[in-house]
């Protein structure tokens, strides 16, 4: 399944008595609408999920599906380490029309090539929304091995791949050996490019947060012949794609946000908020 090329991992606003900001929340998806996000995907890594609850999950998966209207997918991460809560969550988000899952590799557990495939048909057992696996060793310590993934895609409702692990050679395995409506989005905003020479159908970007029609216009290039103005626009763009992970992520695209009038607020302990000579860098950075 094609959720479009290049998918926000949108930010979960926050209010200054540090509750979910729902009108901030609506600004924030109109202005990504209008600079180059073809797809919102909450409750991950960058909207501070393991500081969300159970209600704060549903609640904003609720509200970002009535501002959506349909017009982009709207992909919700459901899942944890624990299965059962996992397959709850997934759910709950069908429940209120979400039109996708993201369910991360178990974190914590360290369960093994076996236990990962159990937990994910499990939860796509349990639910008839298209599920996408995320793949992520660095967060979750476990990586999924190609064949791991290979083997998921065979479920019916398992229709993509997140790939966050940077390995070049597992993406172009799964690519290679999955089925054509099968599809993979680069996890990591600086190997954009890179996946797409392997046959990555786009990116579910944090940076797209700043330079989302950039982000548009260097897969544009690549996929209309013109790899060498695509390598040009990488290599301009990559400063501030490194830039904005400098620090633990959200915590430097919220500055960004803030420096371009988008007030989403603060970020959760035990995340901190960058320093002023962090956002000096930061900007300097953007503006260039």
């Amino acid at each position: 399944m094609n959720f479009g090329r290049v998918l926000t991992a949108m930010v979960t606003p926050f209010n200054k008595e540090g509750g979910v900001d729902y009108e901030q929340t609506s600004i924030l998806i109109e202005y990504l609408l209008d600079n180059g996000t073809q797809g919102l995907v909450i409750n991950g890594t960058t909207g501070e999920s393991p500081t969300l609850s159970i209600e704060e999950k549903i609640q904003l998966i609720k509200h970002v599906v009535d501002t959506v209207k349909r017009r982009v997918p709207v992909i919700a991460g459901t899942s944890s380490n624990d299965t059962l809560a996992s397959i709850a969550l997934t759910k709950k988000a069908e429940e209120v029309g979400v039109d996708a899952a993201m369910v991360v590799a178990p974190y914590y557990n360290k369960p093994t090539q076996r236990g990962m495939y159990a937990h994910f048909k499990a939860i796509a057992g349990e639910t008839s929304l298209p599920v996408m696996l995320y793949n992520i060793p660095g967060r979750s310590v476990v990586k999924m091995d190609a064949e791991t993934i290979i083997e998921l895609s065979k479920i019916d409702n398992i229709v993509s791949v997140k790939e966050a692990s940077c390995d070049l050679d597992l993406a172009a395995e799964v690519i290679e050996r999955t089925s054509d409506d099968f599809t993979l989005y680069s996890g990591e905003d600086g190997l954009t490019l890179p996946l797409l020479a392997v046959g990555a159908d786009g990116v579910i970007s944090v940076a797209s947060h700043i330079i989302g029609n950039e982000l548009q216009e260097m897969i544009q290039l690549y996929k209309s012949g013109e790899v060498n103005e695509a390598a040009a626009k990488h290599r301009q763009i990559l400063p501030l794609m490194r830039g904005l992970f400098k620090q633990p992520s959200p915590a430097p695209v919220k500055a960004a946000l803030q420096m371009k009038g988008l007030d989403t607020g603060i970020v959760r302990l035990p995340l901190l908020a960058l320093t002023e000579e962090e956002k000096a860098e930061l900007k300097e950075l953007i503006d260039q």
